[in-house]
């Protein structure tokens, strides 16, 4: 049997995990210093937790797991030949795979809230799965880092996560923009043409970056707006500023939006940003739950969508049973925030915990020796491993090269009979003969 992964997930090496620990640390920092706090849930949520939240794209792309035991065994057969599939997936299936962080928050905060001081300020990060079709940047399995604030509609807290987005990419040293809109202020152009709904309006706008102008421009057309309405969209895309938007979407909801857009941006005028923090009236966000303010963060000079998103939900606890607990809060797209940084070599070079040192011996009674020795170097927090056996020395120095250990201890039958080791520096080949004591603090002194 050829071993195989399926499509759209990965292996990590020792090497690709320090780094993507370099990120989630940096991210983790910072979202403590903000107070929030980690939780976790599970990798599996019920079905019904999951469905109707993400529109209905995102429901196509929830893996579903099937039922323990004989699954079809309820099944209508009949249905089965007819390829009535939505019909099936019910008695086949009660369980799926999270698609994001946020859903299963809410549940958490609905069956949790009793134990909870709100507003309550988390952190997650951990994987999700979407049945997506996978390409540069984009997995069936990655990692989500999530930050949200529930049980209060201050907005304080958009004005906190966009300082939280711009110390983060500064720290991870990728220059961004970070852009922000408000769903409002989309509302209220719906409002303006007149449509009875704006979702399909707001999906086709939310595909700008990947068709363009153009592109939506034909895909306006094509869900019947007239020229009339396709011009208003086309100055509401144009527009440069908040006070712009005003203007055209006046008398409409957008005000709403566009004042607190305004209060947003003045939090943050003391604050001095690291990139820019910018009003972007293309900004979308298909995701069905938003509700208010909304957030993307892009790197201009690379070719992979956006590196972090969110905004405010205000219903998103609703459906579990818990009203009027609104909530705010964005994510990191660390995929691709680690395709950026391997691009760039931005990482640091001395993120690997490699041994420091490794005992080698090519006489089977040093074997007893080099463990008493690792065992007194690792008392020392010197970090150390023993090459298992007495083979060849020359074996020995590659396996070693490999992990990249810079210093060798040498026990053979000269070193026994003298009671004393030989450290050999692999970097430059220099070598000295000391004693146990000497060469612990030799090596305690190097780290």
């Amino acid at each position: 049997m050829k071993a195989s992964l399926p499509q759209g997930v990965r292996d990590f090496l020792p090497e690709q995990v320090y780094k993507r620990t370099y990120i989630f640390d940096i991210i983790k920092n910072v979202f403590e210093l903000y107070g929030y706090a980690p939780i976790e849930t599970p990798v599996m949520e019920n079905l019904s937790t999951l469905t109707g939240k993400y529109g209905e794209e995102g429901d196509r792309l929830l893996f579903k797991i099937l039922n323990n035991g004989d699954y079809l065994s309820k099944v209508d057969l009949q249905l089965l030949v007819d390829k009535k599939s939505a019909d099936v997936l019910p008695m086949i299936s009660k369980r799926g795979l999270r698609y994001d962080l946020t859903v299963p928050f809410a549940r958490f905060v609905s069956m949790h809230l009793h134990k909870l001081a709100t507003p309550f300020k988390r952190y997650q990060i951990q994987p999700v799965w979407r049945a997506d079709r996978p390409q540069k940047g984009r997995f069936r399995e990655f990692y989500q880092c999530d930050v949200d604030v529930v049980g209060s509609a201050s907005l304080v807290y958009e004005a906190e996560l966009l300082q939280i987005y711009d110390q983060v990419f500064a720290q991870l040293n990728i220059e961004v923009v970070i852009k922000v809109n408000h769903r409002k202020i989309l509302q209220g152009l719906v409002d303006k043409l007149g449509l009875d709904s704006g979702t399909a309006l707001i999906i086709i706008i939310d595909k700008l970056d990947k068709i363009g102008i153009e592109g939506v421009l034909r895909e306006l057309s094509g869900i019947g707006l007239s020229e009339e309405q396709i011009f208003i969209v086309q100055a509401y895309l144009d527009a440069d500023s908040l006070a712009d938007v005003s203007q055209l979407l006046k008398d409409t909801s957008a005000q709403l939006g566009v004042k607190e857009l305004q209060i947003v941006f003045d939090f943050l005028e003391a604050y001095a940003p690291a990139h820019q923090i910018l009003f972007d009236p293309k900004l979308a966000r298909g995701l069905d739950y938003y509700t208010g303010c909304i957030m993307e963060v892009i790197d201009p000079k690379a070719q992979i969508g956006s590196l972090g998103g969110g905004g405010r939900y205000d219903n998103l606890t609703e459906v579990f049973g818990v009203k009027n607990m609104s909530g705010v809060g964005v994510s990191f797209g660390a995929e691709r925030i680690y395709h950026l940084m391997e691009e760039r070599n931005l990482f640091p070079t001395d993120l690997d915990s490699n041994p420091e040192c490794i005992i080698l011996y090519d006489v089977e009674p040093a074997q007893a020796s080099a463990f008493r020795l690792l065992t007194q170097l690792r008392s020392a927090q010197v970090k150390s491993v023993m090459y298992p056996e007495a083979t060849k020395l020359k074996k020995q120095f590659k396996y070693a090269e490999r992990l990249g250990i810079p210093y060798a201890v040498i026990i053979g039958q000269t070193e026994l009979d003298a009671g004393c080791y030989t450290l050999k520096n692999l970097n430059n080949r220099d070598q000295q003969s000391l004693r146990a004591i000497e060469l612990i603090d030799y090596l305690k002194a190097k780290k």
